[in-house]
């Protein structure tokens, strides 16, 4: 288990990226999803959504599970979901977050 402040500091720099952020609004409004439907939502390559998924991992924002040939991601439980709420009331309102959620909602 890392310690605290270099757990907070992982979870700042993983809020670094776009992609990431972009992610995390998909899984804050959804329960769980694939990563193809990840892929085919950000329009990104596998390997690169892959990556950040591994970075996200890494900082224990979210967690993974198998099924099958598919693997499906959530947001870990977090003692403190501060961060997500601020993300929730300010990035999340930008229209190109919008607008992957709108293709969210046609996938599910």
């Amino acid at each position: 288990m890392l310690m605290m402040i270099e757990q907070t500091a992982l979870i700042f720099k993983s809020l670094s990226e776009p992609v990431r952020l972009r992610i995390l609004n998909l899984l804050y409004n959804s329960d769980e999803i694939c990563v193809c439907d990840i892929v085919s939502i950000l329009k990104t390559p596998q390997s690169v959504i892959s990556r950040h998924l591994s970075y996200l991992k890494k900082s224990q924002l979210i967690l993974s599970r198998r099924e099958g040939n598919w693997q499906y991601y959530t947001l870990a439980p977090l003692p403190d979901k501060h961060i997500l709420n601020i993300l929730k009331g300010s990035l999340f309102l930008d229209t190109s977050y919008s607008s992957d959620l709108k293709a969210l909602t046609e996938i599910i």
